[in-house]
């Protein structure tokens, strides 16, 4: 069984006014029977962490084109996307890309 993993959250560029407005979040995982991947930390998130307008941020079960997602300051299409395997005291960060007009 995988031990509980606490790990930073970041959501900027006006992603975070999805959250009320909240841009950090500290969290700790529960431990489970897998360790946890950023595909069931994105389920995670909506279920916890999301307020509102869950279209403007997820997509499917990934996160919406025009949302960077950064792993320890790498963008997370460098470590493996959905399949990385979340770290202990790791940082992602999702900043949106998106602006209205």
């Amino acid at each position: 069984m995988a031990a509980p993993i606490a790990i930073h959250l970041e959501f900027g560029g006006g992603a975070e006014l999805l959250f009320n407005g909240v841009k950090e979040h500290h969290v700790t995982l529960p431990s489970q029977s897998e360790p946890w991947d950023m595909k069931q930390l994105l389920v995670w998130i909506q279920r916890n962490l999301l307020k509102e307008r869950p279209e403007l941020f997820l997509q499917g079960d990934s996160v919406r084109p025009g949302i960077l997602v950064l792993i320890n300051d790498a963008d997370w299409e460098l470590m493996g996307e959905l399949e990385y395997q979340l770290q202990d005291r790791d940082n992602v960060v999702f900043i949106s890309t998106l602006h209205g007009g």
